[in-house]
């Protein structure tokens, strides 16, 4: 019975790794032909460590989009940010309490959870479209412009500035020219195995007979969310709290305006009602969870090792709540 699914299931799981594995050859590539380039070192954490994790969830959302499977791509951006806040955040804090110092990050809560109640009123008319998706880049282009002024005026000792300094002096050191080849195959395989999931996610959907959003909501959302979870781990291990938090507000940020914009842009469609009084508001509640934690108390912000806890408990929750979802039809 189950024989039909095996190749697809294959399929997605090898896609998978080869897409973890080049997302990091990619990120570390293009940090260093930024560095060779002479880029300011606190840009490139902006554009390339902070938004290059996304680049997973990117290319997933314009294959699918030109594959007619929009609600893939859809589903794949929400279910990314629930999995940021709620399973990384949440996993991260757990393993050890996370203090905010940052001044910057204290300004980036607010953006994120503005952009996220933008998102939200754009798709109130249950549709997604082109109008939409212009929308989403010139917002896209304004929050880079305010967060590259921003980090070129951050003062050299805030700590985002100091853990990006370290992180990027802990990168490979390569030539220029092993960096633009690394660069381009690290590109070529993320495309293809971003293809493979995404053939591999519909087929799945179209046995199970489940729409192919649920599929985008765990499976696709929480394999492209896996380049935040190792960045995470690492920057907890090395006490880099205020670049991890950076990395995941950056890449939500990239989620909602870059990659929501592809399905519109490509494949405008419309948006089903469980993703609108469900699945985004889910995710607007985190965001405002989030925000809420990282708020400072008597000093700096600290995510405690409780709070960390019920993030993981929301997440899981609505693991389960997707489950029935799915069983129900």
């Amino acid at each position: 019975m189950f024989l039909p699914i095996i190749l697809p299931l294959t399929i997605l799981l090898l896609g998978l790794a080869l897409l973890v594995w080049s997302s990091d050859i990619f990120i570390d590539s293009a940090a260093s032909v930024a560095q060779h380039l002479n880029i300011a070192p606190l840009i490139i954490g902006v554009v390339v460590l902070g938004f290059g994790t996304s680049s997973p969830e990117m290319l997933v959302a314009i294959l699918a989009s030109l594959e007619g499977s929009p609600g893939l791509a859809i589903g794949n951006v929400v279910g990314s940010n629930i999995a940021n806040i709620g399973l990384i955040l949440g996993v991260t804090a757990i393993v050890s309490p996370i203090v905010i110092k940052s001044s910057l990050l204290k300004r980036e809560f607010p953006i994120l959870l503005i952009i996220s109640v933008i998102g939200i009123l754009l798709m109130l008319d249950n549709d997604l479209d082109v109008f939409d998706g212009y929308i989403l880049i010139l917002l896209l282009m304004v929050v880079m412009t305010w967060m590259i002024h921003a980090n070129r005026t951050i003062s050299p000792v805030d700590p985002i500035s100091e853990e990006t300094l370290v992180e990027l002096k802990e990168h490979p050191k390569m030539s220029l020219s092993k960096s633009w080849v690394l660069l381009i195959t690290g590109l070529i395989i993320l495309i293809i195995s971003a293809k493979m999931m995404v053939w591999g996610a519909v087929e799945i959907a179209h046995f199970f007979q489940v729409p192919e959003m649920i599929i985008g909501l765990t499976i696709i959302a929480i394999g492209t969310s896996l380049p935040e979870l190792a960045a995470a781990i690492s920057a907890a291990r090395k006490r880099e709290a205020d670049l991890m938090i950076g990395n995941i507000i950056g890449s939500n940020l990239f989620n909602l305006l870059a990659v929501m914009a592809m399905p519109a842009l490509i494949a405008p469609s419309l948006i089903e009602n469980t993703t609108l009084i469900i699945d985004y508001p889910i995710m607007l509640a985190l965001t405002v969870a989030m925000l809420l934690v990282a708020l400072p108390r008597k000093g700096n912000a600290i995510i405690t090792k409780f709070e960390g806890s019920l993030l993981v408990i929301s997440f899981i929750s609505y693991m389960l709540l997707l489950y029935f979802r799915s069983i129900n039809g």
